[in-house]
């Protein structure tokens, strides 16, 4: 009988007990302390590794501590004793922040056939949608490398910096005033170091200087105004029931000197309502910040206020659906080009938060991933560009950090263009009455590109010489000119004299070209033979090959508008001479017809035709004879004003 009322009297302590341990647990739960609830629950679990309730507490803990990825085993358990949508929904959010992307389908499709509330049948669909997108998800910026500030970062929370007239201003727990139930980390307060971009001086970091912060309390992402002037950041997680119960946004300005110690911001407009995360326009009028305020989409959406008469902010206006999304957006950053970057765990990304870019469209807002090369399956938030878009910094809870939340930087990596200079040595000359060709020295050369625009100029030197720096796969039009010669073009190209770029080694490549340009002398009533204009059998048409040649002195009058030249035919010595002065007149009229109808004035020509009267082998025998005497030539008669 003793040991019956001995064995009655340990169960009821040992009742006793575990009741006195589940209600501790649950007001340390209530009151917000998750880590404390889960120290509490922990110990239940070791007698009672298959409690219902305590593996509830425990996995919603990690959940509402924003630790969801701890949560698995206590999910686990909970949909082994009941099959429900909300521990089916928290497992497949558990998994996904793991990257276990298979599993957290499996998850999503299970919670999806456990509910009929069209609300959660969107929002998982939302979630499988996302899930099928990720392998699709590309860098938006190519290039850019994020690297861990390990020499900034501590062993506890570091994140969310910003930068303001050569300093970065960030949160941190480093030397916080006592521990934050909810997580068991100590409070977060504001500091600084001096900061040129990217570059921190680390060994100075101290407390921001400007006001004071507050100790039990939680200080959280800091904005600046573009002008230095209002600092605006988020405060809360006090304990104390004399204290606000959220976290707000408070303000302070800089007056006489110095900061004003912060005061609540109105924009918060609910003393319940959590307002976190603020961020400046580039022009200081709009103040961007996240709140879980009535009408939202849910969870926390974006919102933007404007700047009032009296300087502060109000009329908060949500960014709308296509921004804001029933899961949570967080941290916004708006560029110099209005491109609004955001922390968000609710469009499709890798796991937990991951940064996205909205940019305007004529639909909108679309919103892109920043894709793998800056975010992770964990919490990736906080960017915040020094130098956009080439430099910043960024905040994240990836593995392989110092602690926590870790700060890091990020720098636009793209490879140099590997560089081709295509180096055009041009060498001018003029031709003898020999045909000979000698070096013709102070000549002007222009270049044109093909767009037949002016690129350069100059004189070549005494030995005919001046260089040109040419791009590749381009054409090129360079003009020569001399007083006492015929102005001439030349066309140039470098399509494909040059090595492809990705078969390149060195930074810069030098490829030497060379040119020649030979002027002949412009010397008033000298003939000058026009080669291969060839005419059919007592015909005077103009054929296509004789049109070729025909161009080359169209090109010469455009290179010469002030000359006036005879354009003559001659014929050989075989038949009357009344018919081949008729013969050569219509082959000169029919030459000149061409030369006008191809933009040349007809006052500055005059056809003529000579017959056999200017033969220059008398007796010809042999048909080459024939072909010498048979020819097509001009000269400059007049040099207009």
């Amino acid at each position: 009988m003793k040991q019956y009322a001995l064995f009655l009297s340990l169960l009821i302590l040992l009742f006793g007990s575990c009741t006195s341990l589940f209600q501790k647990g649950q007001n340390q739960f209530a009151g917000g302390e998750y880590q404390l609830a889960i120290s509490t629950f922990s110990k239940v679990l070791e007698d009672d590794p298959d409690n219902k309730e305590a593996n509830f507490y425990v996995a919603e803990s990690y959940r509402l501590s924003n630790r969801i990825e701890k949560s698995q085993a206590y999910y686990e358990k909970l949909v082994e004793e009941e099959e429900s949508f909300e521990s089916y929904y928290r497992l497949g959010q558990s998994y996904k922040s793991q990257g276990k992307y298979e599993e957290a389908e499996k998850a999503f499709s299970k919670a999806k056939d456990l509910t009929l509330d069209d609300n959660f049948q969107r929002q998982l669909d939302l979630e499988l949608n996302s899930l099928k997108s990720v392998e699709d998800i590309e860098d938006y910026f190519p290039y850019l490398e994020v690297e861990n500030y390990s020499l900034l970062n501590t062993s506890g929370t570091d994140y969310s910096p910003v930068f303001s007239e050569g300093f970065i201003y960030f949160t941190s727990s480093r030397t916080g005033g006592g521990i934050y139930p909810a997580t068991g980390v100590p409070y977060t307060k504001i500091y600084r170091a001096r900061a040129d971009g990217i570059k921190v001086d680390v060994q100075n970091v101290q407390e921001m200087p400007e006001f004071r912060n507050e100790d039990g309390l939680n200080q959280g992402a800091i904005a600046i105004s573009p002008d230095g002037n209002t600092i605006v950041y988020a405060r809360g997680n006090s304990r104390s029931n004399r204290d606000l119960p959220d976290v707000h946004l408070f303000a302070s300005y800089f007056r006489g000197g110095g900061f004003t110690q912060p005061i609540w911001m109105p924009v918060n407009e609910d003393e319940f309502w959590f307002n976190s995360t603020p961020a400046f326009s580039p022009d200081g009028e709009v103040l961007y910040f996240t709140s879980n305020r009535d009408g939202g989409r849910g969870g926390l959406d974006l919102y933007k206020a404007t700047k009032l008469a009296n300087g502060d902010f109000g009329n908060a206006v949500n960014l709308g659906p296509q921004i804001n999304t029933p899961g949570n957006e967080m941290f916004p950053y708006v560029a110099p080009d209005g491109k609004l970057f955001f922390a968000s765990d609710g469009h499709p990304g890798f796991g937990k938060l991951d940064i996205f870019v909205a940019e305007q469209t004529e639909k909108g807002w679309e919103v892109k991933n920043l894709g793998p090369n800056v975010n992770t399956i964990a919490d990736d938030f906080g960017i915040h560009f020094t130098k956009y878009p080439t430099e910043g910094f960024l905040s994240s809870n990836r593995a392989g950090g110092e602690g926590d939340d870790d700060i890091y930087y990020f720098e636009d990596k793209t490879p140099k263009p590997k560089i081709v200079n295509v180096l055009l040595n041009v060498t001018t000359k003029e031709k003898k009455d020999d045909g000979s060709e000698e070096t013709l020295p102070q000549t002007r050369v222009v270049l044109y590109d093909q767009s037949n625009k002016n690129i350069g100029g100059d004189f070549s030197n005494q030995s005919g010489r001046l260089r040109f720096t040419l791009t590749p796969n381009q054409t090129f039009s360079l003009i020569a000119s001399k007083t006492g010669y015929f102005t001439k073009t030349v066309n140039y190209s470098t399509v494909g004299k040059t090595p492809n770029p990705e078969d390149l080694i060195q930074d810069v490549t030098n490829i030497v070209l060379d040119t020649t340009i030979v002027l002949d002398p412009l010397i008033l009533e000298r003939s000058i033979v026009l080669d291969n204009i060839y005419y059919d059998l007592d015909k005077a048409d103009i054929r296509p090959d004789a049109a070729q040649e025909l161009d080359k002195l169209v090109q010469i009058l455009k290179d010469n508008p002030s000359i006036r030249i005879e354009l003559s035919s001659h014929t050989d010595a075989r038949a009357t001479d009344a018919y081949n002065d008729a013969l050569s007149q219509r082959r000169a009229e029919s030459a000149v017809a061409y030369i006008v109808s191809q933009g040349i004035d007809e006052d500055r020509l005059v056809a003529k035709g000579y017959g056999k009267r200017q033969l220059i082998i008398e007796n010809a025998q042999t048909e080459e004879d024939h072909q010498v005497n048979r020819r097509t030539e001009f000269k400059v008669i007049e040099l207009l004003d």
